[in-house]
C-alpha cells in the first residue's frame, strides 16, 4: 500500500519508506536469483510483476523483474545462453496468452523513459518485436497466409495482414503465386497485395524481371507501373531495350511513362542505373526496407529456384546495390566514367564500413582490395572519389582516394580533373581540408607527382611537408562544457590519452582564438544540453577549418532521442549518455577518431609521416623541381636534426645539404661542432656537400671553431676537418697553421 505524502518529512516515516523499499527490493532480487531447491516464479509472474511495478512507478524493482524475464529467453536476443531458455516464438506466445500484450506495451514504452529501467524495458520490447518478425517470415507461415488468401473474407484480411508484415520475406512465394497459370483468383489477390506492400514488393520483383518469360515479364511490369517508383525505372527501361517481344514492350512503355510522367523514357539506360545507385549510396530511407534492423536482403534469381535472398549487413548494404547496380551500368555502357567513380568510392566505403570479422557475402574474400581496383582506374577517378569525400567531409575515404592518386599519377596530376566533381581537382582542395591527415597526404601525393607548372596552393605543400617532420605526433583537443568542472574532467580524459588540450570554455566561440593558434583540432569533446549540443555541431559543420573534425557530445536522454536521428548519417559525430564515467568516456573518443579520420596519430604513424616527407624533400632538392622551394621548410628541419637520431637525422642532415640556404648550412655545422666519433664525421660530410654545392655560407664563429680543432682528434676526423676546410676555399692565413705546424 503507498504511503500517504501528508507527513513525509517525518524522520519516522523516511525509515519506515526505506525499510519497506529495501524489503521489497531484496524480495525482488531473491526472485530473480532463486535460492537452490526454492521453486523459480512463473514467467507469467515475472511479466506481470514487471507490468506492476512500471505502473506504480517503481522502476528499480521493474528493472529487475524484467532482467529475471530476459534470462529465460534464449540468447543473443534474451539474455540466457544461445541454445538454452525460450525460443523467441514461446516468448510472443507468454506476453499473447497472458492477456498483458496492451499493459505490456504501454509498461514497456514507459519505462523506457526511465534511466533505471530503460535498458531493459527497450530489450524486452525488441525482444517480443523480434519474435513477431521471425513468426512472420517463416517459410511455412508464409505458405499457410497464402493459401488463406482465396479463402473466406475474415482469412483474407488476416493473411494480407501478416503477408504484408513479413513483407519482402514474403516475395520468394509470393511471386510463383503471382505467375501461376491455373489459378486467377490467387494471382488477382496477389497481384493486389503486392501493391499495397509497395517498395516491399519492388525490387525482388525487378530482381525476377529478366530471368522469367514473357507472359511473366508483361505480368510483373504491369503490378511495377501501380507501384511508381523511380527506382524500377533502369530495371523497366533495360527490359524495353533489350525484348523482342511487342506485349512486353508495350507493358514497359506504360509502366514508364507512370513512372516519369513523362512520354519517353531518359536517353540513357545505363546513366538511370547510375542514377538508382547514387540513391543507395546516399542511404536515401525510401531505399531501405528494414530500418532499424541488422539486415536487409539482396536478391537474386535463378530460373530453376526462383528468387534467392541473402541477408546483408545494414551497415554495407547500401554499398553492395550501388556496386551491383553500377556493374549494370557498366555492362550497358563500358564507357561510362560516373559509373566506375561510384563503384570505386562504394567500394571504398564498403571497406571503411565492413565490421571486424564479418564476411561480406555480396564481397567474397577472393576479391581483391578496393585500392586495387582504385589504382587500376587510374588518378582521374580516384580524384572523383576524393571529391566525394571532401564534400561529404568522409575524412577515411578521402585518405583512401589519396593514397591511390599517390601511386598514380605524375607530372601531369595538375590536369586531372574529377570527372564528375565540375572540372575540380581535388588534391589541390585537400590542402586545405580541415584534418592533418589528409592534408599531410595530400602534400605527400604532390611532392610524389613533381608537378612542373604551377597552381593554386602551391605554396602549401612544403611546410604541409615540414609540418610531417616536426609536428606529425601532436595531438590537439578542445572541451567545451556548461561548467568550469565538467570542462576539466573532459580536458583530464583527452590528456590521458596523450592529446594537448586547449583552452575551451562554454561555447565555440570561446575557444575560436586558441583553435586558430594550433596546428589543427584532432577532436572535440562537449557537455551541455541539447539545444546547446545542437548548436554547437552546427556551428562546428558550418566551419570551413573544423568542418571534419570529430565531436563526441555527452547528452542526457532526451537530448540523445532528439539528436540521435538527425545526427545518424554523421560518421564525424558520436552522442555518448552523461553520466558515463571516465573510461567510457575515452573508449568513445578512441572509436569516434579511429571512425571518422583512421586513428590518433601515433608514434609509428608520426614516424612514417616523418621518413615520407623527408625522402619527398630530398627527391625535391635532388630534382631542382621549379614549383615547390625546399627551403620554404627550413624551420622544421633545423628543428627536426636536433630532435632526431640516426638513419632518420642523416636523412634530415642529407635534405638540408642539398638546399642553398644559409640557416641550413649553418644549422648543419653546429651540428657537427656539437657532434662526436661516427657523428661528428657524417654531419661533417654533409656540411662539406653543402660547401661544395653552394659555398661558404658559415658564420665566421664557425669557421674559426673548425680551424682551431683541424688538427686535433683521430686520423678519420681530422681528414674530415681539412676535407671541410677545402671545400670552404679558405683564405691561406687559415691553411697555413696546418703547414706549418706539421713535423
Amino acid at each position: 500500500m503507498p504511503i500517504s505524502n501528508a507527513s513525509n518529512s517525518t524522520p519516522a516515516n523516511r525509515r519506515l519508506r526505506a525499510l519497506l523499499a529495501g524489503a521489497t527490493l531484496a524480495g525482488a532480487l531473491a526472485l530473480s536469483t532463486p535460492v537452490m531447491g526454492q521453486d523459480q516464479p512463473k514467467d507469467a509472474e515475472l511479466l506481470r510483476d514487471f507490468i506492476h511495478y512500471v505502473l506504480i512507478d517503481r522502476p528499480d524493482l521493474a528493472k529487475s523483474f524484467g532482467e529475471s524475464l530476459l534470462k529465460r529467453v534464449a540468447g543473443p536476443v534474451g539474455m540466457a545462453p544461445e541454445g538454452q531458455g525460450m525460443k523467441l516464438a514461446d516468448f510472443v506466445k507468454l506476453i499473447e496468452d497472458s492477456g498483458e500484450l496492451a499493459r505490456f506495451e504501454q509498461s514497456a514504452g514507459a519505462a523506457v523513459r526511465s534511466p533505471d529501467a530503460e535498458v531493459i524495458a527497450a530489450r524486452l520490447l525488441r525482444t517480443y518485436n523480434q519474435g513477431k518478425l521471425e513468426q512472420a517470415r517463416d517459410p511455412g507461415q508464409i505458405a499457410r497466409n497464402i493459401a488463406l488468401l482465396t479463402k473466406d473474407q475474415r482469412a483474407r484480411l488476416l493473411a494480407r495482414e501478416r503477408l504484408a508484415f513479413a513483407g519482402e520475406y514474403a516475395m520468394p512465394q509470393l511471386l510463383p503465386a503471382l505467375t501461376r497459370k491455373g489459378d486467377p483468383a490467387l494471382s488477382a489477390e496477389v497481384r493486389q497485395l503486392m501493391v499495397d506492400m509497395g517498395r516491399h514488393a519492388i525490387m525482388p520483383l525487378l530482381t525476377a524481371l529478366p530471368g522469367v518469360d514473357p507472359a511473366s515479364q508483361e505480368t510483373i511490369v504491369g503490378v511495377v507501373a501501380e507501384i511508381p517508383y523511380r527506382l524500377s525505372l533502369p530495371f523497366v527501361m533495360d527490359l524495353w531495350s533489350t525484348t523482342k517481344v511487342d506485349a512486353v514492350r508495350s507493358a514497359c512503355e506504360k509502366a514508364i511513362a507512370k513512372i516519369t510522367g513523362a512520354p519517353a523514357a531518359p536517353a540513357s539506360v545505363s546513366d538511370a542505373f547510375v542514377n538508382l545507385a547514387e540513391g543507395y549510396y546516399a542511404e536515401d530511407e525510401s531505399l531501405t526496407n528494414f530500418r532499424g534492423e541488422a539486415m536487409q536482403l539482396l536478391w537474386a534469381f535463378d530460373p530453376s529456384v526462383g528468387l534467392i535472398s541473402t541477408p546483408v549487413d545494414t551497415r554495407v548494404f547500401h554499398e553492395a546495390m550501388a556496386m551491383r547496380l553500377c556493374e549494370r551500368a557498366l555492362r550497358l555502357d563500358g564507357g561510362n566514367a560516373r559509373a566506375v567513380a561510384l563503384w570505386l568510392t562504394a567500394n571504398f566505403s564498403r571497406e571503411l564500413d565492413t565490421p571486424a570479422g564479418y564476411e561480406n557475402p555480396a564481397y567474397p574474400k577472393d576479391r581483391r582490395d578496393a585500392t586495387y581496383y582504385a589504382v587500376a582506374a587510374g588518378a582521374r577517378a580516384s580524384q572523383d572519389v576524393l571529391a566525394r569525400a571532401i564534400d561529404a567531409r568522409r575524412t577515411a575515404l578521402a585518405r583512401k582516394a589519396i593514397a591511390s592518386i599517390q601511386q598514380t599519377a605524375g607530372a601531369a596530376l595538375m590536369a586531372e580533373r574529377a570527372a564528375g566533381g565540375g572540372g575540380r581537382n581535388a588534391l589541390l582542395e585537400s590542402l586545405r581540408y580541415p584534418n592533418r591527415r589528409v592534408q599531410y597526404e595530400a602534400a605527400l601525393a604532390l611532392a610524389s607527382a613533381q608537378p612542373i607548372n604551377t597552381f593554386d596552393g602551391s605554396e602549401r605543400v612544403v611546410p604541409l611537408l615540414g609540418s610531417c617532420i616536426r609536428d606529425a605526433a601532436a595531438k590537439y583537443a578542445v572541451a567545451i562544457a556548461n561548467t568550469k568542472e565538467r570542462e576539466v574532467s573532459l580536458a583530464n580524459v583527452l590528456r590521458g590519452l596523450g592529446y594537448t588540450v586547449l583552452p575551451g570554455g562554454t561555447s565555440l566561440a570561446a575557444a575560436e582564438a586558441a583553435i586558430a593558434e594550433a596546428p589543427g583540432l584532432d577532436v572535440i569533446v562537449s557537455d551541455l544540453p541539447g539545444p546547446s549540443t545542437d548548436t554547437l555541431i552546427a556551428e562546428v559543420r558550418g566551419n570551413a577549418r573544423l568542418a571534419a573534425v570529430p565531436v563526441l557530445a555527452l547528452v542526457d536522454a532526451k537530448g540523445q532521442q532528439d539528436l540521435g536521428g538527425k545526427l545518424s548519417r554523421d560518421e564525424a559525430t558520436r552522442l555518448l549518455r552523461s553520466g558515463t564515467d571516465a573510461a567510457q568516456q575515452a573508449e568513445s573518443i578512441k572509436q569516434l577518431v579511429e571512425r571518422a579520420s583512421g586513428g590518433d596519430i601515433t608514434a609509428e604513424d608520426a614516424a612514417a609521416y616523418q621518413s615520407a616527407a623527408v625522402a619527398a624533400l630530398r627527391d625535391l632538392a635532388l630534382s631542382g623541381n621549379p614549383i615547390f622551394n625546399v627551403a620554404d621548410a627550413s624551420a622544421a628541419l633545423v628543428s627536426s636534426l636536433g630532435q632526431s637520431k640516426g638513419e632518420q637525422r642523416m636523412a634530415i642532415a642529407e635534405v638540408m645539404s642539398r638546399v642553398g640556404d644559409k640557416r641550413l648550412q649553418v644549422a648543419l655545422m653546429d651540428a657537427a661542432l656539437a657532434a662526436q666519433g661516427e657523428d661528428m664525421i657524417a654531419l661533417l660530410g654533409k656540411v662539406t656537400q653543402s660547401a661544395k654545392r653552394f659555398g661558404n655560407l658559415l658564420d665566421a664563429r664557425q669557421v674559426k671553431r673548425l680551424v682551431d680543432a683541424a688538427g686535433s682528434g683521430t686520423d678519420a676526423e681530422a681528414t674530415a676537418r681539412a676535407a671541410l676546410m677545402g671545400a670552404l676555399s679558405l683564405p691561406n692565413e687559415s691553411i697555413n697553421g696546418l703547414i706549418l705546424g706539421a713535423k
